[in-house]
């Protein structure tokens, strides 16, 4: 192996292999570049280390979104789901989300060999303890073995284990996750290279033997019928779907959590990093929400053959016999036996603040961060911003504009501008209420948003691009038609924004529609619905691109605009905005700080900048 990496020439090196790292590497190597993924374990490649799900409330359109770039989850949960289901189909299009239940085990084989099997990507077994700088450049990485990599970019996707602490109760010990090392030597050579970094927290919950589950005593939970999948190249999904149940905390549960609280290490003040607010523990929960005297456990199937149980729902650090106790309070789990313990994990991240919108980091030319690493919590927000960099990491070897998507274009775009522009101090999870254009960012028509965009960059194969175009071709056939058919005078596309005129009877005025592809319609039924809003969107958007179209220089010297509020320049100072909307998105400026901006870069007066 030692020779292999001596005569090895590569562009990018990834350093992780989950899913922010799987996307980055796989994104580079689609652009062009030669690429090496290094990860602790090759069969560790997609391990699902929480939740064996993909999608999930404004997740799914992520997963979509990567989909529609060419990326891998969208393929991978569509080739080993067990459990598929349309969240939201009652509150409206925007929140419309799609969600699947995964084999783990078969989807981490998947993305093992979609792997393995990419051409220009190599994979390298080891642990990276030292990034190789050449003055403020990055270039490459020091495996603990003492091997060297060299590269002028490097994606870090280090997930949970960058310092990773693992909490059972009062054990700790040290880890990325349950029985796997933690990554020790990154973390303090990126403080001495002038980084900012924070502990953050997240947890997981006990796994339970099916066979000890009375499951006859719960509430089953079936798939949709028909599923349907996540990718656009996909097709029709056939697949045979399993059930989840759902059971219940309750008093007992609480009270067992509530005597035991003190050997919490949430309470007793031994877990020192920042927990995810919307996914709390369940002694967390039972704290903060002391009026609730249930809370819902979904049981999902970690496989579809296999016999261990995720109840979702009571993630927990607790000692190992109060999770055994609180488990068997609950309705269908008085015989349940634990299989694998829940812990809490803290970790070390980068306030994300210190990268820019293309991952790129300011202070090291060359490094890109993705993942948790950047604060966020989740698979597919992981998988969105490892996609990105991954991407812009190839496309700026020869010096290509990197690829920066706008909060009006993707929830990828929304996502990566809160954490550039706004930073986190928590774990940051999305949520369709994050996007001020929901309307526009639906699950349905992801494809007809960046797959043009994925295709002009030359990242996407060229059958993704000719379904798009018949799609588009049969969207425009039926829109013709509804345009044209009048109901009392009336267009049937204009009736259509009455809640209750019924597709049913757009179908049966015009029975061609049958012929075209059910997406495209589905596609052109939301947007008639809700076409008086998309368009006081659009003028929404037309003015954030026009404080967008104004680029901000690097380094100017705010301290010097003396009629900026100190506050203002300090803030501006701090984050150095590309742009005069990135600039007016910064917590804490306000239209008034925006508007002396605009005169400073307009007259050029007052604005030098640091050399």
């Amino acid at each position: 192996m030692s020779a292999i990496l001596r005569d090895m020439s590569l562009d990018v090196i990834v350093v992780g292999g989950g899913h922010a790292g799987i996307e980055a590497a796989l994104a580079a190597a689609r652009a062009g570049a030669r690429v090496c993924m290094v990860t602790f374990e090759r069969a560790g490649i997609g391990r699902m280390s929480c939740n064996p799900a993909i999608g999930g409330v404004a997740k799914g359109q992520i997963v979509r979104e990567i989909d529609a770039l060419g990326g891998a989850m969208g393929r991978l949960i569509d080739a080993t789901g067990i459990q598929f289901r349309m969240l939201n189909r009652s509150k409206g299009a925007a929140v419309i989300s799609p969600r699947a239940q995964a084999d783990k085990d078969a989807y981490q084989k998947a993305a093992q060999a979609l792997c393995e099997g990419t051409d220009g990507l190599t994979i390298v077994e080891g642990e990276a303890v030292e990034l190789l700088v050449s003055g403020t450049a990055i270039a490459g990485i020091r495996l603990a073995d003492g091997r060297q990599l060299h590269a002028p970019r490097v994606v870090l996707t280090t997930g949970t284990f960058l310092g990773g602490l693992l909490h059972y109760g009062e054990e700790k010990i040290s880890g990325g996750r349950a029985g796997e090392k933690a990554a020790v030597g990154l973390s303090g050579q990126l403080r001495a290279l002038g980084f900012r970094l924070g502990r953050l927290k997240t947890g997981t919950p006990p796994r339970l033997a099916r066979e000890s589950i009375d499951l006859s005593a719960l509430q089953q939970q079936p798939g949709d019928e028909p599923a349907e999948p996540f990718s656009y190249m996909t097709g029709k999904l056939a697949v045979q779907q399993v059930p989840c149940w759902v059971t219940h905390t309750n008093t007992a549960t609480h009270a067992v959590i509530l005597e035991n609280m003190a050997r919490s290490p949430l309470y007793s003040g031994q877990i020192v990093g920042i927990g995810p607010r919307y996914c709390p523990s369940i002694e967390d929960k039972v704290k903060r929400f002391a009026d609730k005297t249930s809370h819902h456990v979904f049981l999902e199937p970690e496989t579809r053959d296999g016999d261990t149980i995720y109840p979702n729902g009571i993630s927990t650090s607790m000692p190992r016999d109060v999770q055994d106790a609180l488990v068997r309070t609950m309705r269908g789990l008085e015989q349940a036996r634990i299989v694998k313990y829940g812990y809490a994990v803290e970790y070390d991240f980068v306030p994300p603040t210190q990268i820019d919108a293309s991952m790129q980091t300011k202070l090291l030319r060359g490094l890109y961060l993705a993942g948790q690493i950047n604060g966020t919590t989740g698979y597919e927000e992981a998988a969105a911003q490892g996609l990105m960099a991954g991407l812009n990491a190839a496309r700026t070897l020869d010096s290509r504009e990197p690829v920066v998507l706008r909060r009006d274009q993707a929830y990828i775009g929304v996502l990566i501008d809160d954490l550039t522009t706004r930073g986190t101090d928590e774990p940051y999870r999305m949520f369709t209420s994050l996007a001020e254009y929901r309307l526009r960012l639906r699950s349905d028509n992801a494809d007809r948003r960046l797959t043009p965009l994925a295709g002009q960059l030359g990242i996407i194969e060229p059958a993704r691009s000719r379904r798009l175009q018949a799609k588009l071709a049969d969207y425009a056939r039926a829109e013709t038609l509804l345009i044209s058919e009048r109901v009392d005078g009336k267009r049937l596309f204009d009736w259509l924004r009455t809640p209750q005129f019924e597709w049913s009877t757009v179908l049966s005025r015009l029975p061609a529609l049958s012929a075209l592809d059910p997406e495209a319609l589905q596609t052109l039924e939301i947007d008639a619905r809700y076409a008086g809003y998309v368009e006081r969107e659009d003028a929404e958007i037309a003015r954030l691109h026009e404080l967008e179209a104004v680029s901000v220089p690097r380094n100017l010297r705010y301290e010097d605009m003396t009629n900026l509020r100190k506050e203002a320049r300090e803030k501006l100072a701090a984050l150095q905005p590309l742009t005069l909307g990135q600039a007016a998105r910064i917590p804490g400026i306000g239209p008034g700080d925006v508007s002396v901006l605009r005169v400073y870069l307009k007259t050029g007066v007052g604005v030098p900048v640091h050399g």
